[in-house]
């Protein structure tokens, strides 16, 4: 496959990859469908969430990127080597914000979401020897800390103390299938962008592959529908009763 078709697949491909981090991250500030973390992001929203990871990282940064790719990988003076140039740093923007997605979504998916849950404190207020534990509903992260009672596992292997969140509800697998999303389009993005970074280099020195046959079949497709475009204009003004599907009107 010549570098400047390779440049347009690549291109078409990252432009939907994301959108789809920008919805999840989106999604992210209402954790289960609720809007009372997203009015204090500071105590009640996962921090990874708050750092724009994918409408950012993997969003923004991906997605212009991505349109300059795939202009990248069309015609242009000197094989279009100044495009595949461009689509050189374009490739390096998208593994920075592919990466920095892909990182935070691995840390948010591995540190669990902030909730409210039961928390256990015990006091000695009464000078008996046993202390007493009272439990108060706090917001935090229940599973940043390995868990002791399940061999230090980590809690995404055992879904039985996922109600250990009270709210927002069903906050857990919310976040676990939203931030798994995240690393899937986001490793796409890292791969993408280092083919992109290859290609883009030979471009670079090779140009983009066409060769005249395919400069003289655009050119010819572009003076046909210019042809088309005059066809049509002048029969308008000539006949417009005729026209009906350019200009819908009867005459009287």
């Amino acid at each position: 496959m010549c570098t400047g078709k390779c440049a347009k697949c690549i291109g078409c491909t990252l432009i939907p990859l994301a959108i789809i981090c920008i919805t999840c991250n989106a999604m992210l500030f209402f954790p289960g469908w609720s809007t009372e973390p997203s009015m204090e992001p500071g105590t009640k929203l996962t921090p990874e969430v708050t750092m724009y990871l994918g409408i950012v990282g993997g969003g923004v940064m991906v997605l212009l990127p991505a349109i300059q790719i795939l202009v990248a990988g069309g015609k242009g003076c000197c094989g279009n080597r100044c495009g595949m140039f461009l689509s050189i740093l374009g490739a390096a923007a998208v593994l920075c914000g592919s990466l920095f997605c892909l990182t935070m979504s691995v840390v948010g998916l591995h540190r669990g979401p902030v909730c409210q849950y039961y928390d256990r404190v015990e006091t000695n207020t009464t000078g008996s020897p046993l202390p007493t534990t009272n439990t108060s509903l706090i917001w935090g992260r229940p599973f940043d800390n390995p868990l002791i009672e399940q061999n230090n596992d980590n809690y995404l292997f055992h879904p039985e103390i996922w109600d250990t969140c009270v709210a927002p509800p069903n906050v857990v697998q919310f976040n676990v299938n939203l931030f798994s999303v995240l690393i899937g389009a986001s490793s796409i993005e890292v791969i993408l962008g280092a083919v992109q970074l290859l290609n883009g280099l030979f471009g670079l020195i090779c140009g983009t592959c066409r060769n005249k046959d395919d400069d003289y079949e655009d050119m010819m497709k572009d003076e046909k529908k210019e042809y088309k475009c005059k066809q049509h204009l002048t029969s308008f003004i000539t006949k417009p009763y005729k026209i009906v599907c350019v200009y819908p009107f009867q005459p009287d």
